[in-house]
Protein backbone atom coordinates (compact mmCIF):
# COMPACT_ATOMS: atom_id res chain seq x y z
CA UNK A 1 0.00 0.00 0.00
CA UNK A 2 1.13 3.18 -0.76
CA UNK A 3 1.32 5.85 1.70
CA UNK A 4 1.34 10.19 1.33
CA UNK A 5 4.56 12.12 2.32
CA UNK A 6 3.21 13.03 5.47
CA UNK A 7 2.59 9.67 6.72
CA UNK A 8 5.35 8.73 5.57
CA UNK A 9 7.11 11.49 7.07
CA UNK A 10 6.02 10.79 10.84
CA UNK A 11 6.27 6.73 9.87
CA UNK A 12 10.59 7.83 9.62
CA UNK A 13 10.01 10.02 12.96
CA UNK A 14 8.99 6.81 14.73
CA UNK A 15 11.14 4.15 13.01
CA UNK A 16 14.46 6.36 14.28
CA UNK A 17 13.23 6.18 17.64
CA UNK A 18 14.51 3.14 17.57
CA UNK A 19 18.05 3.94 16.06
CA UNK A 20 21.31 5.02 17.55
CA UNK A 21 21.55 9.00 17.68
CA UNK A 22 25.26 7.67 16.56
CA UNK A 23 23.47 6.31 13.25
CA UNK A 24 20.62 8.93 12.80
CA UNK A 25 23.20 11.65 12.38
CA UNK A 26 25.08 9.65 9.52
CA UNK A 27 21.72 9.12 8.23
CA UNK A 28 21.26 12.84 8.16
CA UNK A 29 24.93 13.68 6.90
CA UNK A 30 25.18 10.52 4.04
CA UNK A 31 21.21 11.21 2.81
CA UNK A 32 22.35 15.17 1.34
CA UNK A 33 24.65 13.46 -1.01
CA UNK A 34 22.66 11.18 -2.51
CA UNK A 35 21.32 11.09 -5.66
CA UNK A 36 19.70 9.56 -8.64
CA UNK A 37 21.11 12.34 -11.15
CA UNK A 38 23.15 9.56 -12.37
CA UNK A 39 22.83 6.14 -12.02
CA UNK A 40 24.07 2.81 -12.85
CA UNK A 41 23.45 0.05 -15.13
CA UNK A 42 25.79 -3.44 -14.91
CA UNK A 43 25.18 -5.81 -17.85
CA UNK A 44 25.47 -9.73 -17.69
CA UNK A 45 28.78 -9.36 -15.48
CA UNK A 46 29.94 -13.10 -14.41
CA UNK A 47 32.52 -12.57 -11.24
CA UNK A 48 30.72 -11.27 -8.28
CA UNK A 49 33.41 -9.35 -6.83
CA UNK A 50 33.58 -7.30 -9.68
CA UNK A 51 29.84 -6.16 -9.60
CA UNK A 52 30.33 -5.77 -5.76
CA UNK A 53 32.68 -3.34 -6.23
CA UNK A 54 30.85 -1.27 -8.11
CA UNK A 55 28.49 -0.99 -5.86
CA UNK A 56 30.96 -0.20 -2.78
CA UNK A 57 31.57 2.72 -5.43
CA UNK A 58 28.19 3.59 -6.13
CA UNK A 59 27.51 4.16 -2.35
CA UNK A 60 30.94 5.66 -1.40
CA UNK A 61 29.54 8.50 -4.46
CA UNK A 62 26.42 8.75 -3.54
CA UNK A 63 24.58 7.07 -6.10
CA UNK A 64 22.00 5.37 -4.89
CA UNK A 65 19.99 3.13 -8.01
CA UNK A 66 21.76 0.30 -9.26
CA UNK A 67 20.25 -1.95 -12.13
CA UNK A 68 21.34 -5.28 -12.53
CA UNK A 69 20.94 -7.33 -15.88
CA UNK A 70 21.05 -11.04 -15.81
CA UNK A 71 20.66 -12.13 -19.24
CA UNK A 72 23.15 -14.89 -18.98
CA UNK A 73 24.65 -14.59 -15.46
CA UNK A 74 23.06 -13.95 -12.26
CA UNK A 75 24.68 -11.74 -9.72
CA UNK A 76 25.00 -12.57 -5.89
CA UNK A 77 26.48 -10.23 -3.49
CA UNK A 78 30.28 -10.65 -2.34
CA UNK A 79 30.12 -9.60 1.27
CA UNK A 80 33.41 -9.35 1.60
CA UNK A 81 34.17 -6.50 -1.42
CA UNK A 82 30.73 -5.12 -1.10
CA UNK A 83 31.21 -4.21 2.32
CA UNK A 84 27.74 -3.70 3.47
CA UNK A 85 26.93 -1.56 0.92
CA UNK A 86 24.20 -3.06 -0.91
CA UNK A 87 21.67 -2.92 2.14
CA UNK A 88 22.27 0.88 1.80
CA UNK A 89 21.54 1.55 -1.97
CA UNK A 90 18.31 1.02 -4.61
CA UNK A 91 19.37 -2.48 -6.25
CA UNK A 92 16.80 -3.93 -9.38
CA UNK A 93 17.33 -6.45 -11.28
CA UNK A 94 16.19 -7.81 -14.44
CA UNK A 95 16.06 -11.54 -15.33
CA UNK A 96 12.26 -12.11 -16.75
CA UNK A 97 13.36 -12.49 -20.42
CA UNK A 98 16.36 -13.90 -22.70
CA UNK A 99 17.43 -10.44 -23.01
CA UNK A 100 16.87 -7.63 -20.91
CA UNK A 101 18.94 -4.81 -22.11
CA UNK A 102 16.64 -3.37 -23.89
CA UNK A 103 13.91 -3.54 -21.17
CA UNK A 104 16.12 -1.92 -18.83
CA UNK A 105 17.07 0.67 -21.65
CA UNK A 106 13.55 2.28 -22.68
CA UNK A 107 12.30 2.24 -19.14
CA UNK A 108 14.89 4.57 -17.93
CA UNK A 109 14.52 6.62 -20.98
CA UNK A 110 11.19 6.52 -20.24
CA UNK A 111 12.38 7.83 -16.96
CA UNK A 112 13.98 10.73 -18.31
CA UNK A 113 17.85 9.27 -18.45
CA UNK A 114 20.04 9.72 -20.93
CA UNK A 115 21.58 6.67 -21.76
CA UNK A 116 25.61 6.93 -22.00
CA UNK A 117 27.57 3.82 -22.78
CA UNK A 118 31.22 3.23 -21.64
CA UNK A 119 33.73 1.35 -23.73
CA UNK A 120 36.96 2.05 -24.76
CA UNK A 121 35.99 0.73 -28.25
CA UNK A 122 34.12 4.08 -29.83
CA UNK A 123 35.30 7.56 -29.27
CA UNK A 124 33.13 10.19 -27.73
CA UNK A 125 32.97 11.77 -24.85
CA UNK A 126 35.06 11.68 -21.82
CA UNK A 127 34.32 12.05 -18.45
CA UNK A 128 35.57 14.82 -18.09
CA UNK A 129 33.64 16.92 -20.73
CA UNK A 130 30.46 14.64 -21.32
CA UNK A 131 27.46 16.66 -20.45
CA UNK A 132 25.50 15.58 -17.10
CA UNK A 133 22.95 18.35 -17.13
CA UNK A 134 20.52 15.60 -17.65
CA UNK A 135 19.68 12.76 -15.51
CA UNK A 136 22.20 10.01 -16.81
CA UNK A 137 22.87 6.45 -16.71
CA UNK A 138 25.82 4.95 -16.74
CA UNK A 139 26.08 1.23 -18.58
CA UNK A 140 29.32 -0.73 -17.89
CA UNK A 141 29.27 -4.42 -19.61
CA UNK A 142 30.99 -8.13 -19.17
CA UNK A 143 35.01 -8.51 -17.82
CA UNK A 144 35.78 -9.56 -21.16
CA UNK A 145 33.34 -8.63 -23.81
CA UNK A 146 32.28 -5.36 -22.34
CA UNK A 147 28.86 -4.59 -23.32
CA UNK A 148 26.58 -5.96 -25.91
CA UNK A 149 26.02 -4.50 -29.07
CA UNK A 150 22.24 -4.35 -28.41
CA UNK A 151 23.39 -1.83 -25.34
CA UNK A 152 25.55 0.34 -27.60
CA UNK A 153 23.18 0.71 -30.49
CA UNK A 154 20.42 2.09 -28.06
CA UNK A 155 22.93 4.43 -26.29
CA UNK A 156 22.78 7.92 -26.71
CA UNK A 157 26.16 8.78 -26.15
CA UNK A 158 29.42 6.57 -25.76
CA UNK A 159 31.78 7.41 -22.42
CA UNK A 160 35.26 6.63 -22.94
CA UNK A 161 37.79 6.80 -20.58
CA UNK A 162 41.30 7.90 -21.59
CA UNK A 163 44.27 5.11 -21.06
CA UNK A 164 48.07 5.23 -21.85
CA UNK A 165 49.02 1.69 -22.08
CA UNK A 166 49.39 -1.50 -23.84
CA UNK A 167 46.24 -3.07 -21.71
CA UNK A 168 42.49 -2.85 -23.87
CA UNK A 169 40.50 -1.97 -21.06
CA UNK A 170 40.08 -0.82 -17.36
CA UNK A 171 38.47 -3.69 -15.32
CA UNK A 172 34.93 -2.72 -14.74
CA UNK A 173 35.13 -2.23 -11.22
CA UNK A 174 38.14 0.11 -11.85
CA UNK A 175 36.01 1.96 -14.81
CA UNK A 176 32.99 2.44 -12.89
CA UNK A 177 35.06 4.29 -9.65
CA UNK A 178 36.55 6.37 -12.07
CA UNK A 179 33.45 7.60 -13.80
CA UNK A 180 31.37 8.05 -10.49
CA UNK A 181 33.69 9.87 -8.60
CA UNK A 182 34.56 12.15 -11.54
CA UNK A 183 31.18 12.41 -12.65
CA UNK A 184 29.74 13.20 -9.22
CA UNK A 185 31.91 15.24 -8.08
CA UNK A 186 32.01 17.52 -11.75
CA UNK A 187 27.78 17.42 -10.17
CA UNK A 188 28.56 18.84 -6.60
CA UNK A 189 30.45 21.49 -8.04
CA UNK A 190 27.99 22.25 -10.73
CA UNK A 191 24.51 24.50 -10.66
CA UNK A 192 22.58 21.08 -11.75
CA UNK A 193 19.79 20.50 -9.11
CA UNK A 194 20.93 16.56 -8.10
CA UNK A 195 19.79 16.79 -5.01
CA UNK A 196 17.05 14.17 -4.21
CA UNK A 197 13.37 15.07 -3.77
CA UNK A 198 11.68 14.91 -0.40
CA UNK A 199 9.20 11.87 -1.47
CA UNK A 200 12.63 9.79 -2.86
CA UNK A 201 14.34 11.21 0.62
CA UNK A 202 11.74 9.72 2.51
CA UNK A 203 11.63 6.22 0.66
CA UNK A 204 15.41 5.83 1.12
CA UNK A 205 15.28 7.02 5.38
CA UNK A 206 12.34 4.42 5.83
CA UNK A 207 14.48 1.49 4.00
CA UNK A 208 17.43 2.75 5.90
CA UNK A 209 15.45 2.46 9.21
CA UNK A 210 14.27 -1.22 8.42
CA UNK A 211 17.99 -1.70 7.78
CA UNK A 212 18.60 -1.32 10.98
CA UNK A 213 16.02 -1.80 14.10
CA UNK A 214 15.42 -5.64 13.89
CA UNK A 215 11.78 -6.76 13.77
CA UNK A 216 10.88 -3.69 11.55
CA UNK A 217 7.74 -4.80 9.96
CA UNK A 218 6.25 -5.44 13.45
CA UNK A 219 6.73 -2.03 14.31
CA UNK A 220 5.53 -0.62 11.18
CA UNK A 221 2.60 -3.07 11.47
CA UNK A 222 1.95 -1.44 15.29
CA UNK A 223 2.67 2.30 13.83
CA UNK A 224 -0.02 2.06 11.40
CA UNK A 225 -2.21 -0.16 13.78
CA UNK A 226 -2.10 3.40 15.85
CA UNK A 227 -2.54 5.99 12.94
CA UNK A 228 -5.55 4.27 11.28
Amino acid sequence: MEYDILVKEKLVDYMMTFVSEERKKRFENIIKNRTKHITVVIEDVYQPHNASAVLRSCDLTGVHDVHIIENKNNYDVNPEVAMGSSKWLNIMKYNNSDNNTLEVINSLKKSGYKIVATTPHKKSYGIDDIPIDEKTALLFGTELTGLSDIAIENSDEILTIPMYGFTESYNISVSAALCLYTLTQRLRKSEIKWQLDPSERIDILINWARNSVSKWDVLEKHFFNTII
